[in-house]
């Protein structure tokens, strides 16, 4: 669904290495204050076995000069009319913590459009039927920046640059606007099987509201827990890539169905 032509000039999609034809593709999905760079080691240790594309959101990086959005149903309606509708290849999904929620309602978009994904991937992230006041996003740049901190996923001393804070600030504040203030809307259930992540010691999400994503699927659900925090990606990248091919492979045809 991602068209290798053009995937690479797209403002939202972004490839860094190349695959080889007709391998799985693997669409990933950032956090909030991320960008499609995130997921570049992800791209090199994966190609050319899996042809990995990243979101990049507006507002960041080579997009600074656009808009933010500020909501997570905008994000996810953005990656969609960026995919190539007559590409029949499997695409799976990865998002972790708010790419989580983009990741969900871009496969609720797909699937009306009758491409479901062949799964997603949800990281870091508790399922929506969990609903939790929060309003970071209503706080001054301290308190917005103390809790990137908190969440141990941007280098603190790029958090001390007051010029790079006034570039990152506007998109990082819009992102956790999208977060705290989404809800699911009422829909069916999605068919796609799940494969939820996370880190034992999360600060946002625990493993039992992790496993609530089971509820937003008629197709089978599994959860893996990994040692760390909310970036436990970071350094379980192995592991996490282990668990990504492993399920990509038994997901291809004559692999075997999802667990």
């Amino acid at each position: 669904m991602v068209d290798p032509s053009d995937a690479r000039h797209s403002s939202w999609l972004r490839g860094f290495h190349e695959a080889k034809p007709g391998t799985p593709r693997l669409l990933c999905l950032p956090h909030a204050g991320g960008s499609a760079s995130f997921f570049f080691a992800f791209s090199k240790a994966l190609s050319p076995a899996v042809d990995v594309r990243a979101v990049q959101y507006p507002g960041r990086q080579d997009r600074i000069a656009e808009t933010p959005a500020d909501s997570v149903q905008e994000l996810a309606h953005g990656v969609f009319r960026a995919l190539d509708e007559r590409d029949e290849t499997p695409l799976a999904l990865f998002g972790h913590s708010m790419g989580s929620l983009v990741a969900f309602e871009l496969a609720r978009l797909l699937e009306t459009a009758g491409r479901p994904p062949a799964v997603l991937f949800l990281s870091g992230r508790r399922g929506p039927s969990v609903e939790r006041f929060e309003n970071v996003h209503q706080g001054d740049d301290a308190q917005l920046i103390e809790e990137v901190i908190k969440l141990d996923g941007t280098d603190s001393a790029l958090l001390r640059d007051e010029d790079l804070l006034q570039m990152i600030l506007p998109a990082l504040r819009a992102d956790y606007r999208a977060v705290e203030t989404y809800r699911r809307t009422p829909g069916p259930l999605l068919r796609s099987p799940f494969v939820v992540l996370t880190g034992d010691a999360d600060p946002r999400v625990t493993p039992d509201e992790a496993r609530t994503w089971s509820q937003e699927t008629d197709g089978p659900s599994e959860v893996h827990v990994y040692p760390g925090g909310h970036f436990y990606l970071v350094p379980e990248q192995r592991a996490v890539l282990d668990r990504v091919e492993a399920t990509l492979r038994r997901l291809a045809p004559g692999g075997g169905a999802a667990a």
